[in-house]
């Protein structure tokens, strides 16, 4: 004997199991994405941190983006602009001229070796990139020195 009712406890189990298929599919995308080296970006508020400036310009790291990644190294977002040509003229109305764009680059960091290599330029991954000393280069030698000096407790959990 029916109700009449329209309850139907079986549908509701089905759309209950249906929606949790869902979000374990999604939780199981995710983690596999970081289990090959390619963590989803996560928005959220950054906090730069510029180095001295040089005569090669301007760099500044991200310390809201530090990870530890499964080589045990530390990757940081990084940001570069180069300075202006010196004979760059000023505007018409004698302002500054227009400050150059800036580069995005994610880092990963070899604190122990201090060495880095740049895994992404601008959002395109760097495939196959080489690890690289600093080689004199102050911008990049303040932000391993900051970044490494700021992720040593991440590094220590590793």
């Amino acid at each position: 004997m029916s109700s009449g009712s329209g309850f139907n406890g079986s549908v509701i189990h089905r759309r209950l199991g249906s929606a949790l298929a869902c979000v374990l599919g999604a939780l199981l995308l995710l983690g596999s994405m970081s289990a090959f080296g390619s963590a989803p970006a996560w928005a959220g508020p950054v906090d730069w941190h510029e180095v001295p400036a040089s005569d090669d310009g301007r760099q500044w790291w991200d310390a809201g983006s530090l990870r530890v990644n499964r080589n045990g190294n530390l990757t940081v977002l990084s940001r570069f602009q180069p300075a202006p040509p010196a004979d760059q003229p000023r505007k018409a109305d004698g302002s500054e001229p227009r400050q150059p764009a800036s580069d995005l680059y994610v880092m990963e960091i070899d604190c122990g070796q201090t060495l880095y290599r740049d895994t992404s330029i601008n959002g395109i991954p760097q495939w196959g990139s080489t690890w690289q000393a600093a080689s004199g280069d102050d911008l990049i030698s303040s932000t391993i020195t900051e970044a490494c000096a700021a992720g040593g407790t991440l590094l220590a959990g590793f």
